[in-house]
């Protein structure tokens, strides 16, 4: 039979114990895959985030991790790890999610490489070469194994010449890797989002990396709302157009033509994809109300602890939560890596 849908606290979340496994995540944002680890029973000793916001909520949720928040590209491995009392060759899980606007297949993909844009509302940076950044702390730190996330267009179109370059890099840097797309909603999230996994084993391991295995069931959207919505006025749409759009629409099911991100999704399904769009932009709202969804459904659809504490706006926090790697999918992933760790003999 079918789980019922259930999240662990962040009370609950402390209480798990270790499995022995050190992690060190890059590109942490507000701390979706960390809190996936820690539900795998794994320990986050270290994170980095540049972006303000999403340092802010990563620390309100994980005060113990130690957090550096200078630009990655500045970021000395030696320093980095000497502040985790860490030395090379020693870290179990080095975690990895590099931005990927650049890469998705939303977006205008390469029109935007080698430019600086506006990221997260308030700073300007480029992003399509931060993998670079990734790759060069992973030859440094040189863990046994890693696990990188990234948008699936990274495997589609012109971008499959950068992914074709990552993987030799990554071999180079001494390990076996694997690459396959994976989607949220067959690994415990009442969500589709299919998102790009790297899973490399360093190769003196012996072990070939593997993704984990689909569950067989899915959880679908009612079955996430099963919770207390929350203050619902911040989410309304009524005074933007998409507002006029969704009563036009009709029944849930239904995706407009007009704004093709705008969707009332079926209750009885797992939710489409959302993203981190700004408050009144087209987006899947609610299937039977005339609103967005709150900031405790989008947790709920995300796979979030209700007690996870975002900070700032409504628009800031829906942010995060759409560019969040979503925990429960992290932790199927930290499972299975914990796995083959183990089954290495070095756990």
């Amino acid at each position: 039979m079918k789980p019922t849908y259930a999240i662990p606290t962040m009370a609950e979340i402390r209480r798990i114990p270790w499995n022995g496994l050190k992690v060190v995540s890059t590109f942490s944002g507000c701390g979706g895959s960390s809190t996936g680890y820690k539900m795998a029973g794994c320990r986050v000793l270290g994170a980095s985030e540049f972006i303000p916001v999403a340092a802010e909520t990563y620390r309100a949720n994980h005060p113990d991790t130690y957090l550096d928040t200078n630009d990655i590209r500045t970021l000395q491995a030696d320093k980095f790890m000497d502040a985790m009392n860490l030395q090379p060759g020693t870290l179990d899980i080095l975690d990895g999610s590099p931005p990927c606007s650049s890469y998705s297949t939303a977006g205008k993909t390469s029109e935007g490489w080698g430019k600086a844009k506006l990221y997260s509302g308030s700073v300007k940076q480029r992003t399509d070469d931060l993998f670079d950044e990734f790759l060069r702390l992973l030859a440094a730190i040189q863990p046994r194994a890693f696990v990188v996330e990234n948008v699936a267009g990274l495997v589609r179109g012109v971008s499959r010449g950068v992914f074709s370059e990552v993987i030799s890099a990554m071999r180079a840097a001494g390990y076996r890797v694997a690459c396959r797309v994976l989607d949220a909603q067959w690994l415990g999230v009442p969500q589709r989002r299919a998102r790009t996994i790297f899973i490399g084993l360093r190769t003196d391991l012996g072990v070939a990396p593997q993704h984990p295995k689909p569950f067989p069931h899915r959880y679908t959207l009612a079955e996430a709302l099963d919770c207390d919505a929350g203050d619902t006025s911040d989410a309304s749409i009524d005074r933007f157009a998409i507002g006029r759009e969704w009563e036009r629409l009709g029944r849930p099911g239904t995706q407009s033509d007009k704004y093709f991100s705008l969707v009332r999704p079926r209750l009885d399904e797992p939710c489409p994809t959302f993203t981190a769009v700004r408050h009144g932009a087209a987006k899947v709202v609610h299937p039977t109300e005339k609103r967005g969804f709150t900031i405790n459904e989008l947790k709920r659809i995300a796979g979030f602890p209700a007690d996870y504490v975002f900070t700032g706006t409504y628009d800031e926090q829906q942010e995060r939560i759409g560019r969040a790697v979503p925990p429960l999918m992290m932790k199927a992933i930290a499972l299975s890596v914990a796995a083959q760790l183990k089954e290495s003999n070095h756990v």
